[in-house]
């Protein structure tokens, strides 16, 4: 009897095997019919892509930075100098934060990237420009007690649903293992747009715009600490944001960015 039994066991199990197969298959049906419908396409180009965002011409358009770099500011050299030799722009005017890094120059692939992301709800593009962002800053990373994201104003915030630097963030720490700490800083005043403003104006514009919470201090009190930001152009927010958590008592500030400007000699 037993003997007997055992077919229908088996035809039994592979039916239930072939069942749920098919409603594998049916469940990923409108996925597949929505690629097929609209295919991914190029942030930057246009063109269909098979993967996050930017085809392989694209990308090898993307002007990665490297060393030799100012080991301060992270800012390219034409030639290297030789070991410790500062740029000028860190020597003439040193910020509040102790280093930057950026993953590329912010050329036009590059400002593509970072508008999508920011202004037209790009979110699967965070997930390569957060990997970047890490492998750029590995040596600040190696050392970080925690990442920070620049904060928006809360109206702001509001209007654009996310926070750019936060989504950046998530996907550094996820590859470095380097806690986030996404509540500790505020900005605390509006300010205006840094667009067309002059250096001296976008310094102005963050004067005291950014604060650590009262109940976050112990938090920062002699942390190392990396601000995170897509873009560095002149350098007036992120340094406003260092010197609110100096004030707090950070043991010292880094700055990890997507994209930096490099002007050119």
């Amino acid at each position: 009897m037993d003997a007997e039994a055992s077919p229908p066991r088996s035809i039994s199990s592979h039916v239930r095997g072939a069942l749920g197969a098919c409603r594998d298959v049916l469940a990923h049906l409108p996925r597949l019919a929505l690629d097929i419908a609209l295919p991914t396409l190029c942030v930057s180009c246009r063109e269909p892509v098979d993967g996050e965002g930017v085809c392989a011409a694209c990308w090898a358009r993307l002007s990665f930075i490297e060393r030799p770099y100012c080991p301060r500011l992270g800012i390219p050299f034409v030639y290297d100098p030789g070991p410790d030799m500062l740029s000028m722009e860190a020597i003439a005017s040193p910020p509040a934060y102790q280093r930057a890094r950026a993953a590329v120059r912010y050329d036009d692939v590059a400002r593509t990237l970072v508008h999508a992301l920011k202004y037209q709800d790009r979110t699967d593009l965070a997930p390569a420009m957060g990997r970047w962002m890490a492998r750029a800053g590995g040596e600040l990373l190696a050392g970080a007690d925690m990442l920070v994201p620049v904060p928006l104003h809360w109206r702001r915030a509001w209007r654009r649903r996310y926070n750019q630097s936060g989504a950046l963030e998530h996907i550094i720490a996820r590859q470095s293992g380097v806690k986030v700490r996404g509540e500790v800083l505020r900005r605390v005043r509006a300010t205006e747009q840094q667009v067309g403003l002059s250096r001296a104006q976008r310094a102005t514009n963050v004067q005291g715009a950014f604060q650590v919470s009262p109940d976050r201090q112990a938090e920062v009190q002699s942390r190392r600490i990396i601000l995170v930001d897509d873009v560095l152009t002149s350098g007036a927010t992120l340094d406003a944001c260092a010197r609110a958590l100096l004030r707090a008592k950070a043991a010292q500030v880094d700055v990890l960015v997507f994209a930096r400007v490099v002007e050119s000699r």
